[in-house]
């Protein structure tokens, strides 16, 4: 992996996290807030709470592109409730 794809990689990164800070901070999903409260009450750091909603951000992006579809609420809110289990892990 060169150089380029590493800063691409933190942007898009960067980017997901700002999207989750966004979505608690307006509580749309109502979900957001309620997730990134347990993850934070059952002992994780506020970085890794947001790193893990990120992923299924993430998650969810990656399935609309590949699956030419558009956004799935219900499901992104039900894989963030899932959290700290990750989509596919179950």
């Amino acid at each position: 992996m060169n150089e380029h794809d590493d800063g691409e990689e933190s942007f898009a990164e960067e980017t997901l996290i700002q999207a989750i800070e966004n979505q608690i901070e307006s509580e749309s999903p109502a979900a957001a807030r309620a997730v990134f409260n347990k993850l934070t009450l059952v002992g994780y750091e506020r970085e890794e709470a947001l790193h893990l909603m990120a992923l299924v951000l993430a998650h969810e992006i990656q399935a609309m592109l590949r699956d030419e579809r558009p956004f799935d609420g219900a499901w992104y809110e039900q894989a963030l409730r899932a959290l700290p289990e990750l989509p596919g892990e179950e």
